[in-house]
């Protein structure tokens, strides 16, 4: 490995985060489902509109086909089971599976037109090199990358260079969720100490992904049996060693989308960077975490959405 692997691979995963997974936060998103029949964003925080969860859950599975929520809570693993298979039942019962994609793709396009332009200079080139990226990404054990594939490009510029995008984003994603399972952590273990390993406080970012107290409480006395995190749910040095190996196996893991660029990551980058930080500027983006974007593929959502509003959302019984 050289020695700068690690880094290209991460500045990639962080260049490419904001312009695939605007669409959940951008207003033009929330219109577009609520115009098919879904709820409005519950919260906003700093500004940026957070996912309606019925919404989110069936508009990202969808690439999948019309699957259950079983199939869906399976490939975005971080998720409480719970939460999201009475989400996706519920969101199958608003809209198809053509017009909730339908609806993702012009959302996207339309958030990246009113941010970049319609045609921002390098786009192309930009494209080339992104779609050149995603298909040297291995298939095997990647779902949402698998069937993000299935639709097809689409004809704008910018829609095909928002799924380019968000191609790297969903496989890298999905290599995640390999990569702390083959491991030996489970989604809550995962959650509990990738907060800590970003620099955030104990149970600060878990909730989000819809796990209870009870769920947490169970997720830190494993960790403590472990020797990964103390009694009063400190990150020890080992479990930070150990939630480090889980990204560089991620990063490993991507070695073929780096390999893929060569020498073009940096012209990439030079173009994604910037593109990025005007979608957080422009509030369809949370701002970074710790320098660091999602974990398993999923954004951040921050405040408001725990397992309790998530109850209210979708009439989750706990």
């Amino acid at each position: 490995m050289s020695i700068d692997f690690p880094e290209r691979a991460r500045r990639l995963r962080n260049a490419v985060e904001p312009i695939a997974a605007g669409v959940y936060f951008a207003p033009e998103a929330h219109k577009a489902y609520a115009a098919l029949g879904f709820g409005p964003s519950p919260a906003t925080a700093d500004g940026v509109a957070r996912p309606e969860l019925k919404s989110y859950f069936t508009s990202r599975g969808a690439c999948m086909g019309h699957v259950p929520g079983e199939v869906v809570a399976a490939a975005f693993g971080c998720f409480n089971p719970q939460v999201v298979i009475p989400a996706v039942a519920a969101g199958w019962q608003i809209t198809s599976r053509e017009s909730i994609l339908a609806a993702r793709e012009q959302a996207a396009t339309a958030m990246l037109a009113r941010i970049l332009g319609e045609r921002p200079d390098g786009l192309d080139r930009v494209t080339d090199l992104l779609r050149r990226a995603a298909d040297a990404a291995p298939w095997t054990g990647r779902a949402i990358y698998g069937g993000l594939r299935s639709p097809g490009f689409p004809d704008h510029p910018l829609g095909a260079f928002w799924r380019a995008a968000d191609l790297l984003r969903e496989h890298r994603g999905d290599s995640h969720v390999i990569s702390w399972a083959v491991g030996g952590a489970d989604a809550v273990e995962v959650l509990l100490l990738t907060e800590q390993w970003w620099g955030l406080p104990a149970r600060a970012y878990t909730p989000s992904r819809g796990w209870a107290a009870a769920d947490m409480d169970a997720g830190v006395d494993r960790l403590a049996q472990r020797g990964l995190m103390t009694g009063d749910e400190q990150l020890t040095d080992a479990g930070r060693a150990f939630r480090e190996e889980i990204e560089v196996r991620t990063d490993e893991l991507e070695r073929p989308v780096l390999d893929a660029l060569g020498d073009d990551l940096d012209e990439l980058l030079d173009h994604l960077d910037g593109w990025s930080e005007a979608i957080i500027a422009a509030g369809s983006y949370p701002k970074r975490v710790a320098g660091i974007y999602n974990i398993g593929g999923g954004p951040h959502f921050g405040s408001g959405l725990t397992i309790d509003t998530a109850a209210e959302l979708y009439e989750h019984k706990a």
